[in-house]
């Protein structure tokens, strides 16, 4: 009995596996797209369902969907309404993935294997390497839905595992809450779906039971967005999951009292048990999404209720300084807008001063968290532009639309420049990290003295933000050459170390160029702010006199 239990186990555990490669690498290959795709989708609710739909049979992950569509509308990109009909699209999609493995798809599984391994062994470019993990997850998968069936069948007379299948009988309470659990544990509902539906195609559980393990499944499916939301301090964040679990959640525990007629139905239906089961898995989130989609504004109103949005007070990455009453008056609006630019400075300043020393430490956990502050700098630039947007909606004087522009340039550069550390030096950190790779004592030195260099830039760059002094950002464009220079250097002393044949330079030579390109990057970026003042110098003193008189206002402002 014991190796039985540990065999299931480990097929269920193989199904999970496989699903997560399916997950990760779709994600990783096309990510960027699928959400452009649900961008593009917002228009209604039944776009919008589609959407959560096509997204879900793409990832093979309602949580995973769950997740992109609270982000979502924890930025204020989406309504709560398009925001539950993108969930229960979701819900829908992830039970057509249940159809498709119903059918036998066995003799796929080595051809999705050999397929995958190829791409991810041979393939140059990072989005093929990730097509060939989706397909090898995708391999792994069926054969564990195979292992499952070979497992269970002989395991159908063993005494011990007929008396506990027998002891949850006619307990669909019971069932349902195993279901759940394993549910939560796996992240996903189809591997418990399908290890129910082999179940029930060899007779080893009762359908009743088959269908409260379903409803169970279901439950626990809805279960994982919401924990996974829970984790943030804004409560409004878990608005999404939870209505997603209101409705899934609760049809599934009122059907738990009518188990029995439901299987006297799927009895009488012509067709294997495994088939019954997928069907009713699918028309159980078809039937909630068609009731409940008519009406999500009373659900949506609930939550916002239960679930209200965190204060400014108790949020710090949210905006604090941008006030909707101060659009009457462009100049004031300006003014707030750039108090706010100070404060997203203050954030990649912190991102930037930690970058380097965590890319040399070794510590995923500190790479993880610096990673999740980029968070707050997407969230200040998608805010500043669109208060800054509306600003200029209504016609400005050329001095408040010269300052506009300012800001715009240094709300994207500010966004470049914590694109930079989290998409490129903190994934070369974790590269750095899985290889166990190690710079030389030099050649860390090198990439401390730039990285200190860069510093001082970003902080004369925060002071030309409040000063506007042109002395100020012409030295920022000595900066920009003194880095060149640096970082010339820095490249002729790792190739003499590469001729000596030192061990670390050699096996680190390629990440240790990419960080000093990186940094170079963030110097252009840093630099990059100081080019719309010296442009207003060039249009002539009456510009300059303006925008410099304006700084003792917003000085005063920020005091």
């Amino acid at each position: 009995m014991i190796l039985i239990v540990l065999h299931l186990a480990g097929g269920v555990a193989l199904l999970t596996w496989g699903l997560h490669m399916v997950e990760s690498g779709l994600m990783r290959a096309f990510g960027a797209s699928l959400r452009r795709f649900m961008a593009r989708s917002l228009g209604n609710r039944f776009n919008a369902f589609c959407a959560g739909l096509a997204i879900t049979g793409a990832l093979q992950s309602s949580t995973a969907t769950g997740m992109i569509a609270s982000s979502f509308a924890a930025r204020g990109l989406m309504a709560p309404v398009t925001g539950l009909a993108i969930m229960l699209g979701a819900n829908v999609g992830s039970t057509l993935i249940v159809q498709a493995f119903a059918l036998d798809l066995s003799w796929i599984s080595p051809a999705c294997l050999l397929v995958g391994m190829v791409l991810f062994e041979r393939a140059r470019d990072s989005r093929n390497r990730d097509i060939g993990r989706a397909s090898i997850g995708l391999g792994l998968m069926l054969l564990a839905l195979t292992l499952l069936v070979s497992t269970v069948q002989p395991a159908e007379t063993a005494p011990a595992l007929r008396t506990v299948l027998g002891a949850l009988a006619g307990e669909p309470v019971l069932n349902a809450a195993l279901a759940c659990v394993l549910t939560w544990a796996a992240h996903s509902s189809i591997p418990v779906v399908l290890f129910v539906m082999s179940l029930a195609n060899l007779h080893s559980i009762p359908m009743d039971s088959a269908i409260a393990m379903v409803l169970g499944a279901n439950v626990g499916s809805a279960l994982n967005p919401y924990f996974e939301a829970a984790k943030g301090e804004d409560r409004s964040r878990r608005r999404l999951p939870a209505g997603n679990l209101l409705l899934r959640g609760g049809v599934c525990v009122l059907l738990l009292g009518v188990c029995s007629p439901l299987a006297n139905l799927l009895d009488s239906l012509p067709g294997d048990a495994s088939r019954a089961i997928a069907n009713f898995h699918t028309g159980l989130n078809v039937a909630i999404a068609v009731v409940f989609i008519g009406l999500l504004d009373p659900v949506a109103r609930l939550l916002e209720r239960l679930l209200p949005a965190q204060s400014v007070a108790d949020d710090a990455d949210a905006p604090r300084y941008l006030d909707e009453v101060a659009l009457q008056a462009p100049s004031q609006a300006l003014a707030c807008a750039a108090r706010e630019v100070l404060r997203m400075g203050e954030i990649v300043e912190s991102m930037l001063r930690a970058s380097v020393p965590v890319l040399l430490a070794d510590d995923r956990r500190a790479v993880s968290e610096l990673a999740d502050r980029d968070d707050a700098v997407d969230r200040l630039h998608d805010a500043i532009k669109r208060y800054v947007t509306e600003v200029t909606r209504e016609p400005l004087s050329e001095e408040d639309r010269r300052w506009a522009s300012a800001i715009m340039t240094a709300v994207i550069n500010l966004e470049h420049i914590g694109d930079i550390i989290d998409k490129n030096l903190l994934e070369l950190a974790q590269k750095k990290i899985k290889m166990q790779l190690s710079f030389s004592p030099e050649g860390a030195e090198e990439l401390r003295a730039m990285h200190a260099s860069v510093i001082d830039s970003f902080h004369r760059a925060q002071a030309l933000l409040v000063s506007g002094r042109k002395q100020t950002a012409a030295q920022l464009i000595d900066d920009k050459q003194a880095l060149r220079r640096l970082e010339r250097a820095a490249r002729e002393r790792h190739l003499e170390r590469l001729r000596e044949g030192q061990p670390d330079s050699l096996a680190s030579s390629s990440l240790h160029l990419d960080v000093l390109r990186d940094l170079v990057r963030i110097q252009s970026h840093i630099c990059a702010l100081a080019y719309p003042l010296l442009e207003r110098e060039r249009a002539g003193p009456k510009a300059t006199d303006t925008d410099a008189a304006r700084v003792p206002e917003m000085n005063h402002s920020m005091s």
